[in-house]
């Protein structure tokens, strides 16, 4: 531990203009929740806030599409996030919003404080605006050809596709989002943060002052920005949402988002503060017997004895460790962050992750499907955690943490342990004896691993700290293993009552190393442990002799084959539906005349038997009456009709198509077929069966 007296933790401000998906929870608010419980449990002052970021162009943008109001909008979805979080044990302290009075005054106060500082220049440059919606644009409200990857759906602030940051002026036939119109370019005032003025300054901070202590990732994306030569940034907007701007001669101008979410931690914090001093809110370090104060906010934010640690996803990384850095030095009266462990994507299933796309877990399907899976989630999440490179969620390796670490490494232990506890002393723990060489090993392996959990949580590294807690139960059961209790007690009674207290040491070992990962697990084990307390240090007499246990229970549960397959298939249901209903039809091609139409002769055949071709999974060899004759057709069907569902149907068939071979089978024929989207194929069929097969198509 630093010099640092007290530990501000804050996780970034989600959007409240939808739901949030796991990816979400993996990139922020999972490993900022493990790093503000690990500080809790060294019994460390550490807050730990956040809140909904309910300004921006996202929010007008989904009212519009809902019909309904951005208020409407963030109080829905405000109230969806908190409740998700909390039910996923996210340990906010406080979990604010920025609509609140309180964040739109700290946000003002911190505006003016910066234009009596001269930190802003004024600058009239032309921006686009849409004419018959009578309003200017903001970036969210403009979509263009990117001229980065040519990606025809590009944002006025970032291609998606590519994840290039874009100015509105740097799209390729830029439209109005509101009215599909072309804007026109018309003359606006805006107040400018001159970043390029903080550039030696962001060099020397970062580049050198981190150089050894931020991640690569951050430090890489940081050195991009600064040797490519920051640009001054527009901090207001032409909008009717968000926090007006305080200046004479600033009305229908509100700040820019990436200007008032981040204040949104100091505007949670004084919240948070305000509250205790009211008795609202119990304070987050009750070890402290120092009385409370509405400004003790500024301790937090305004004492270089403070740390601060942003926990966000890589495409936070410029506004946290740039832009948002850069306001608070122009401030000149804040901390600046001490670390910002931003995490890269997590993809689900192989592909990225879209919640457009139904191709996403949300976290509030997650909690109606596995409520009693929270912890098998964040275990999973952690032991994938994209720390340095982008990860992949899949349902099966959700199985295989599940079934084979939980249940069968963690799990497997504590019941053993608590069972044979009950079994042979009624639930009291019985005395220890002489300790032999393969105890002391026992001891030596259980502090090793949680001497290098500690290490790694104190510097972000949560996938290797939670494998290290898993090496204390791999201990145990190693242990269990090698002495044999079960056989042991039929010999060596006192011996018995050493090993399977030594082994309930480690289970109480465990409560406290499992706290941090999966916390529902550890408050239950700590009940069957009936501690009072949690440990705080990883010794071998936290659990005194005569100390009587409650009931074992099973910590964790199989995940069966059919349940992870249900899920597999749910997600591709709902990504094959949204394709279908948002697909776009492709542009018409070509005229043809009616003279070349009629020479293609389509007739409705039969389909009479059809086999799969070896060696191949897309087609399928058809044998078809087509009124003329029998004749084989090859047709890349394989994938929506197996064998058995399209024998006796009727198809729609190009039948003078010049023969072909295809997998050495020569093919006499195509089969009309339609396909979505999502690259599903239908038959084209006649509505009546009584077309026989010959019928021609005109």
């Amino acid at each position: 531990m630093s010099e640092h007296k007290r530990i501000l933790v804050t996780a970034a401000l989600p959007y409240a203009n939808g739901p949030k998906h796991i990816g979400h929870l993996a990139g922020a608010y999972l490993p900022a929740d493990i790093y503000a419980r690990y500080q809790r449990l060294k019994k460390r002052d550490v807050l730990f806030v956040c809140g909904s970021d309910e300004h921006g162009t996202a929010i007008p943008i989904q009212a519009k599409k809902e019909s309904t109001t951005p208020k409407e909008i963030i109080d829905t979805y405000h109230k969806l996030l908190k409740s998700n979080f909390a039910e996923l044990g996210i340990s906010f302290d406080i979990y604010h919003r920025t609509s609140e009075p309180i964040h739109h005054e700290t946000a003002q106060e911190l505006f003016v404080q910066l234009y009596n500082n001269e930190a802003f220049t004024e600058e009239v440059s032309e921006q686009y605006y849409d004419e018959k919606a009578e309003s200017f644009l903001a970036d969210r409200y403009i979509k263009g050809t990117c001229p980065n990857c040519s990606h025809p759906n590009a944002y006025g602030d970032q291609c998606e596709k590519c994840g290039k940051s874009l100015t509105p002026r740097d799209l390729i036939n830029p439209v109005s989002t509101i009215t599909g119109n072309k804007p026109i370019l018309k003359q606006t005032k805006h107040w400018y943060l001159p970043l390029q003025e903080y550039e030696a300054w962001l060099r020397e901070w970062i580049l050198e002052g981190h150089k050894d202590v931020w991640k690569t990732n951050v430090l890489g994306q940081c050195r991009s920005w600064i040797e490519g030569g920051l640009a001054p940034r527009a901090m207001t907007r032409d909008l009717d949402w968000g926090v007006p701007v305080p200046l004479p001669n600033a009305e229908g101008k509100v700040m820019y988002v990436w200007f008032d979410a981040p204040i949104g931690y100091i505007s949670a914090t004084k919240a948070y503060f305000k509250e205790v001093s009211e008795g609202k809110l119990e304070f987050a370090t009750p070890h402290s017997d120092a009385p409370v104060h509405a400004e003790d906010w500024r301790k937090y934010w305004q004492q270089d004895d403070s740390k601060l640690v942003h926990f966000i996803g890589k495409d936070n990384i410029v506004f946290h460790c740039i832009i948002f850095p850069a306001i608070l030095k122009a401030a000149g009266n804040y901390i600046l962050p001490t670390n910002v462990p931003a995490n890269e994507f997590l993809n689900l299933e192989g592909e990225k992750m879209s919640t457009s796309r139904k191709w996403s877990l949300e976290m509030h399907d997650f909690l109606a499907d596995f409520p009693d899976k929270v912890d098998v989630l964040r275990y999973t999440l952690t032991a994938i955690a994209p720390e340095t490179k982008d990860a992949d969620f899949t349902w099966k390796e959700f199985q295989l943490k599940n079934n084979s670490e939980l249940v069968a490494i963690l799990g497997n232990f504590i019941n053993r342990v608590m069972v044979l506890m009950h079994k042979y002393y009624g639930g009291i723990v019985p005395e220890i004896g002489e300790l032999q060489n393969i105890d002391n090993q026992l001891r030596d392996d259980v502090g090793l691993a949680f001497s290098k959990m500690e290490h790694n949580l104190e510097h972000y590294h949560f996938r290797d700290a939670q494998f290290e807690m898993m090496n204390i139960a791999r201990a145990g059961n190693k242990y269990l293993a090698d002495n044999e209790p079960w056989k042991l007690i039929k010999t060596d009674a006192v011996r018995t009552a050493t090993v399977l207290n030594q082994a309930l040491q480690v289970a109480a070992i465990l409560v406290r190393s499992m706290e941090p990962f999966i916390p529902f697990s550890a408050k239950k084990l700590q009940t069957q442990l009936n501690l009072s307390e949690l440990p705080q240090v990883a010794h071998f007499d936290i659990v005194p002799a005569g100390h009587q246990l409650n009931s074992a229970e099973l910590l964790f549960s199989q995940l069966e084959d059919s349940t992870i397959e249900a899920q597999v298939t749910k997600l591709k249901a709902a990504q094959e539906k949204s394709l279908a209903m948002n697909a776009t039809a492709k542009p018409q091609k070509d005229p043809v005349t009616f003279d070349d139409f009629m020479k293609m002769d389509i007739r409705i055949g039969k389909v009479l038997e059809a086999e799969k071709v070896a060696k191949s999974d897309k087609l399928l060899k058809l044998l078809v009456d087509t009124g003329i004759d029998t004749r084989t057709v090859v047709s890349g069907i394989a994938k929506s009709y197996s064998p058995e569902e399209i024998v006796g149907k009727q198809v729609t068939m190009l039948v003078n198509l010049s023969p072909r071979k295809i997998m050495n089978i020569e093919s006499q024929g195509m089969i009309l077929m339609a396909e979505n989207a999502a690259g599903k194929l239908a038959l084209v069929q006649p509505d009546s069966d009584d077309m026989p097969a010959g019928a021609e198509v005109r």
